[in-house]
C-alpha cells in the first residue's frame, strides 16, 4: 500500500513539474511575440515616418494663387492642336460670407461633416478608409476631406499612391496652420468642379438656375451639393434622374446629421428636380469649343474610365478628334440642312477598324452649353430594323450555316403565344424570298423567323459581343427594333465590326491623359477582340451593299455613294396605336429614323426624329424620310475625299455558287434553268450545294416538218409553210419562234425573219436563181435542227427589139412598170412585161394582139403610171426578231388562196422580201 502511495505521489510531483514548465515556456513565448510586435511596429513607424518626411519633403510649396485659381485642362485632336481649354473661363467668385448656411450645411454633410473639428486630416474618417482598404483592397475608400481637396485640386494629381497621400496630408495640415477654416471652405467653395466647364458653387447656380445662391431652395442647394462626387453623371440637365437620385441622397445626409428636420427633407424631397431649373432657351452658351458635342462624349468617357481624374488637376487629355472629319459634320448639322424648323438628328463617325470616335454631330447648330446630345442621349429610342443584322441575319449565318440565297416566307404570322400580328411597313407580304431579298427589302416577317430559328443563348452572345446588351434580347419584337439603350455610338461601333472582318473594337474617344508633371501618362488603347467568323461578318456586309444599290425595292438609294464601296442598313420605329390616338398623328408618321453605314475606313451611324416623341416625322415626304440616309452620304463623301477606300474582300471562308431560287434545299441551277430563276449567292465553304438542281430538264425541239415553198409566178412570190409540235414542260406547251433562213445560188445564208407562225410569204423572188430556205423551230432558248427545201425559178425569155413585125401592136399593158394601160398602137411600145417594182402582177406583156394600128390606144405612154403601194411591214409579234421591208402576215383566207395546193392551207404566215 505503501509503495503504491509513493509512486502516486510521486506522479503528481511530476505532473506539476510538467504544468509549471509548460506555463514557463508559454508565457515565455508570448512575450517573445509581443516584443517581436513592438519592434516590427517600431521599425514599420519609423520606417513610415521616415517615408512620409521623405515624401514630404518632396511636397510642393504652398500658393494662394493656386489655392484660390482653378487650373485649367487642355484637350488635344489627332494633330496635337487644342481644341478646348476647361478652366480658363471667368467665375463666380464668393466670399465666404456670402454662403448661405443652408448650402455650407449640404456641403459639410456630404463632403465632411467633421470639418471644424479636424486639422486638415479626420483620422476618425481615416480609420474607416483604412479598414476598407484592408477588406476590399487599396484605394476602394477614400478618406480625403475638404481641407485634403483643396490641396489634390491645387498641387497634386489625382492618384492613388502613397507618395501623393502622404503629400497631401502634409500639406493638408499646413494648410490648416495657415488659414481660417472659413478660408478654406471658400477656396473648395469655388474651386471645385461642377460639371463641364463649370468651377464653383456659385457660378453653378447661375448655370443651372438662373440665380444667386441666396435666391435658391434647400432642394435646390442640395442638387448643388451632390455634384462634385461625379460632375457630369449628376448633371440635371443631362441626367435629370442620376442628379435627382443624388439630391435625395444628400437630403437624407443632411437629415441623418442634424442639418434639417425628417419633415424638411421629406418635403425638399418630393419636388420634381425640373422645378427651378433654368429653361433651355436661357441657358448660356459656351465659348469654350466650337467642338461642344465631342467634347461632351470625351468629359462622359473620362468620368467613366478614370474615375480619379479631375479636370481641376490640369490634364492634358490626348482625344481621337478628326477636326476635318468634325468640320464636315458640323456643316452637315447647319440648320439650312434640316427639312424643317425643329427637326434633330444625332451621327457618330468612327474608325471601322481601331473604333477611335473621330467626329460627332450632337444636333442641329450644336452650340449651348448642357444641350441635349442627339448622338449618345437617344438611347431611349427603338432602332427600328437596323437591328437586323445584329440580332436576326447575323446570328442565322453565324450559327446555323445560312447562306445568303436561304428561303424565307415574307406572310401573315403573329408574335409567337400571342394574338398580335406582325406587319411589314406596307401591310403587304410578297411570299418566298431569299434572305438577301427579304434584307435588302426591310421585310419584318423573315427577320422575326430568323431570330426565332437562332437559339436564346447564342443570339444573345453575338448582340453582347458588338457591345449590345439588354433584358429586350429575348423578345421577338427586339427582332424588327424593339431595342433600347442604343445610341449612334454603340449602332456606328457594332456595324464597325461586319466591315472589319468580323473584328468589334470598343469604341473610344481619349488616347492618352497626361499629368501636371508632365511625366505621369494613362495611355487608353483601342480594345479589339473577334466578335463573329469572318465569313458572317462579309456575308452580311454584301447583304448590306444591296441595300445601298439600285436594286428594285432596295430601302438605302439615298445613300449611294458613287465610287465607294457602301454597305448600310435603314431602320424606323412605329407609334402605338394608343400614340397614333393621343398625338393625333396621321397616317405614315413614325418617330425615328435611323441609318447605319460603313466603308472599310469609316462606320457612320445617324438618327433623325424630334426631341418629344410626340412630334412626328412625316415618311410620305421623301426630304423627312430620307434625312438620315442623306447626312450619312453628306458626311460619308468628305472624310472619304482623297483617302484610298479598299473594297471589302470576300475571305477564303466564303464561297460563291450560282442557285436555283426556290429550290429547298438549295440547288445548283443547271444549264437548264431559266434565267430569271438563276442568282448568285454566298455560302460559308463546306456548307454550300452540290447536288444540281433536276426541276428544268433538258427540252427537245422537233425540227418542223412538211416544209414547203410555192412560187407565185404573177406576183413572183414564195409562199413558205410547215407544220410543228410544241414540246411540253409540266404538261404546258411551250412558246415556240421560227427562224428562217435562205440562201441564193448557193451563196451565204441570211436569217430573213424570225415569226411564231408557221408560214411566210417571200415577196421579191428573182427569175433565174434558185432560192434554199430553211427553218429552225425555238423554244425556251433551245434550237431544233433546221429543215430546208429549195426552190429553183426560170428565167423568163424576153425577145429582143425588132423581131416583131408589128413592133405597134400588143396589148400595151406594161410600160416598163407594168401598169400601162395604152394598147400598144400609135406610139406605145407594146413590150411591157410587168417586172416592175409592182406587186400585183398586173403586168403581162405576153401575146401582141391583132391591130391595125388604126385605133388611137387607150395610153399614149406618156401618162406616169400610179404609185405603188408600199409593202407592209412585218406583222409579227414578237418585237424580237429581223424584219425584212415588205412582210406581212398571212390570213387564214389568204394563206387557204395562195397555198390551196398544199395541206397547210389553215396555218399562220407571213411574209417577207429576201
Amino acid at each position: 500500500m505503501s509503495e503504491k502511495a509513493n509512486s502516486r505521489g510521486q506522479r503528481r510531483k511530476e505532473l506539476e513539474k510538467q504544468k509549471k514548465s509548460k506555463k514557463t515556456s508559454t508565457s515565455g513565448w508570448l512575450k517573445r511575440i509581443i516584443v517581436a510586435c513592438f519592434i516590427i511596429g517600431l521599425a514599420g513607424l519609423l520606417f513610415g515616418g521616415g517615408l512620409f518626411a521623405f515624401y514630404a519633403s518632396s511636397a510642393p510649396e504652398l500658393d494662394e494663387e493656386s489655392l484660390k485659381d482653378p487650373i485649367s485642362s487642355e484637350f488635344y485632336d489627332i494633330n496635337g492642336d487644342v481644341f478646348a481649354t476647361i478652366g480658363s473661363e471667368s467665375r463666380d467668385y464668393v466670399n465666404y460670407e456670402d454662403i448661405p448656411k443652408e448650402m455650407e450645411a449640404a456641403i459639410l454633410a456630404t463632403e465632411d461633416v467633421r470639418f471644424y473639428k479636424h486639422n486638415g486630416i479626420d483620422f476618425y474618417r481615416l480609420g474607416g478608409a483604412v479598414l476598407a482598404n484592408i477588406t476590399s483592397g487599396f484605394g476602394s475608400q477614400g478618406a480625403s476631406t475638404l481641407t485634403q481637396q483643396v490641396i489634390k485640386n491645387s498641387f497634386l494629381q489625382n492618384e492613388k499612391t502613397l507618395k501623393r497621400k502622404a503629400q497631401e496630408a502634409y500639406l493638408a495640415y499646413q494648410l490648416e496652420q495657415k488659414y481660417e477654416k472659413e478660408e478654406i471652405f471658400e477656396m473648395y467653395f469655388n474651386k471645385v468642379l461642377m460639371s463641364g466647364n463649370i468651377y464653383g458653387f456659385g457660378t453653378a447656380s447661375e448655370s443651372f438656375f438662373g440665380r444667386e445662391l441666396k435666391d435658391l431652395k434647400l432642394h435646390e442647394m442640395a442638387m448643388l451639393a451632390g455634384m462634385p462626387q461625379s460632375p457630369n453623371n449628376f448633371n440635371p440637365f443631362k441626367h435629370p434622374e442620376a442628379a435627382e437620385k443624388r439630391r435625395n441622397i444628400v437630403l437624407r445626409l443632411m437629415e441623418q446629421h442634424g442639418k434639417i428636420t425628417k419633415a424638411e427633407m421629406e418635403e425638399a424631397q418630393a419636388i420634381p428636380l425640373s422645378e427651378g431649373l433654368l429653361a433651355e432657351e436661357k441657358r448660356k452658351p459656351s465659348n469654350s469649343t466650337k467642338y461642344l458635342a465631342f467634347l461632351d462624349i470625351v468629359l462622359n468617357e473620362l468620368a467613366a474610365k478614370s474615375k480619379d481624374d479631375s479636370l481641376a488637376d490640369g490634364l492634358k487629355v490626348y482625344t481621337t478628334l478628326d477636326p476635318q472629319a468634325q468640320g464636315s459634320v458640323e456643316a452637315a448639322f447647319s440648320g439650312d440642312n434640316f427639312p424643317t424648323k425643329e427637326i434633330q438628328a444625332g451621327m457618330t463617325v468612327l474608325d471601322t477598324k481601331t473604333g477611335a470616335i473621330v467626329a460627332v454631330g450632337g444636333g442641329r447648330d450644336y452650340g449651348p452649353s448642357f444641350e441635349f446630345n442627339f448622338a449618345q442621349d437617344v438611347s431611349k429610342r427603338g432602332i427600328g430594323s437596323t437591328v437586323k443584322p445584329i440580332l436576326d441575319y447575323g446570328p442565322a449565318i453565324e450559327y446555323l450555316n445560312w447562306s445568303t440565297g436561304h428561303t424565307l416566307v415574307d406572310e401573315k404570322m403573329n408574335y409567337s403565344n400571342s394574338d398580335q400580328q406582325i406587319y411589314n411597313f406596307d401591310n403587304e407580304y410578297m411570299g418566298a424570298m431569299t434572305m438577301r431579298e427579304a434584307l435588302y427589302r426591310s421585310r419584318n416577317i423573315p427577320a422575326v423567323k430568323a431570330f426565332k430559328e437562332v437559339k436564346s443563348d447564342d443570339r444573345k452572345d453575338f448582340a453582347n459581343s458588338l457591345g449590345i446588351t439588354g433584358d429586350y434580347l429575348d423578345y421577338e419584337s427586339a427582332a424588327i427594333g424593339a431595342t433600347t439603350g442604343i445610341n449612334t455610338i454603340k449602332l456606328a461601333a457594332s456595324y464597325a465590326a461586319f466591315g472589319n472582318a468580323g473584328v468589334f473594337s470598343e469604341p473610344f474617344s481619349i488616347r492618352e491623359i497626361v499629368y501636371r508633371d508632365g511625366e505621369t501618362k494613362k495611355t487608353f488603347k483601342p480594345k479589339s477582340k473577334p466578335a463573329m467568323k469572318d465569313s458572317t461578318a462579309f456575308m452580311v456586309t454584301d447583304m448590306l451593299r444591296d441595300v445601298v444599290s439600285e436594286r428594285r425595292g432596295a430601302s438605302g438609294k439615298a445613300a449611294i455613294i458613287p465610287g465607294l464601296d457602301v454597305a448600310g442598313k435603314t431602320g424606323t420605329t412605329n407609334y402605338t396605336a394608343k400614340e397614333f390616338n393621343d398625338y393625333n398623328l396621321s397616317e405614315g408618321s413614325a418617330p425615328d429614323i435611323w441609318f447605319a453605314g460603313y466603308t472599310t475606313n469609316y462606320s457612320i451611324a445617324v438618327w433623325t426624329g424630334y426631341k418629344e416623341r410626340k412630334n412626328a416625322i412625316n415618311t410620305a415626304d421623301s426630304n423627312e424620310r430620307t434625312f438620315a440616309q442623306r447626312l450619312f452620304k453628306d458626311v460619308m463623301s468628305n472624310v472619304s475625299e482623297g483617302k484610298d477606300t479598299p473594297r471589302f474582300k470576300r475571305p477564303n471562308s466564303v464561297v460563291e455558287a450560282t442557285v436555283e431560287i426556290g429550290t429547298s434545299p438549295l440547288r445548283l441551277a443547271s444549264e437548264f434553268t431559266p434565267d430569271n430563276l438563276k442568282q448568285t449567292e454566298l455560302f460559308v465553304r463546306g456548307s454550300e450545294p452540290t447536288e444540281v438542281s433536276e426541276e428544268y430538264e433538258q427540252i427537245e425541239v422537233d425540227a418542223p416538218s412538211n416544209f414547203k415553198a410555192e412560187y407565185s409566178e404573177g406576183d413572183q412570190s414564195a409562199t413558205l409553210s410547215w407544220k410543228h409540235k410544241a414540246p411540253k414542260r409540266d404538261k404546258d406547251e411551250l412558246d415556240v419562234a421560227f427562224e428562217v433562213s435562205f440562201a441564193v445560188d448557193g451563196g451565204s445564208p441570211s436569217v430573213l425573219q424570225t415569226t411564231n407562225q408557221e408560214g411566210l410569204i417571200v415577196t421579191g423572188i428573182t427569175p433565174g436563181s434558185t432560192y434554199t430556205f430553211s427553218v429552225v423551230a425555238i423554244a425556251d432558248g433551245v434550237r431544233s435542227e433546221p429543215t430546208s427545201t429549195t426552190l429553183e425559178i426560170d428565167a423568163v425569155e424576153v425577145p429582143e427589139q425588132g423581131e416583131d413585125e408589128n413592133p405597134g401592136e400588143g396589148d400595151g399593158q406594161g410600160n416598163s412598170d407594168g401598169q400601162g394601160n395604152g394598147n400598144g398602137q400609135g406610139n406605145g411600145n407594146g413590150q411591157g412585161n410587168g417586172e416592175g417594182g409592182s406587186d400585183d402582177g398586173s403586168g403581162e406583156g405576153t401575146t401582141p394582139p391583132e391591130d391595125d394600128g388604126t385605133t388611137p390606144p387607150e395610153g399614149d405612154g406618156t401618162t406616169p403610171p400610179e404609185e405603188e403601194p408600199t409593202p407592209p411591214e412585218d406583222g409579227g409579234d414578237d418585237g424580237g426578231t429581223d424584219s425584212s421591208e415588205g412582210a406581212t402576215n398571212i390570213t387564214e383566207d389568204e394563206n387557204k388562196a395562195r397555198a390551196a395546193s398544199t395541206d397547210e392551207s389553215d396555218s399562220d404566215s407571213s411574209s417577207s422580201t429576201p
